[in-house]
């Protein structure tokens, strides 16, 4: 009885051209801004976190895809909409925390 081949036998191997340690910093984001991203991860709590997400869930407070947190928030408050107070505090004072300005929705396409 005759062994079949296997199909990577059909194939022809083809080396990558390139150094690995070229595309291991290619992949690997900087230090710098992994460090910054668990900084910015450490000072919100976890109970604040759960009280924006309840913002984003209310659509009593209208849309919030395409825009900030506190854009909705202003438009809601322009609109006599009554928006929670707590919100707007903690958008203030993390106002520079990628996880606090902007919502739940904010990295898919619209």
């Amino acid at each position: 009885m005759s062994r079949k081949g296997l199909i990577t036998d059909s194939f022809q191997v083809v080396k990558k051209k390139g150094d690995k340690k070229e595309r291991k910093e290619a992949q690997s984001p900087p230090q710098n801004l992994v460090q910054a991203e668990s900084h910015l991860q450490d000072t919100v709590q976890p109970d604040q976190l759960e009280i924006l997400k309840k913002f984003d869930l209310s659509w009593q407070y209208g849309p919030c895809t395409g825009i900030t947190r506190m854009q909705r928030w202003e438009r809601a408050k322009f609109l006599g909409l009554n928006p929670p107070t707590t919100v707007q505090d903690l958008l203030l004072k993390y106002n520079k925390d990628p996880f606090v300005i902007y919502n739940l929705w904010h990295e898919f396409a619209l």
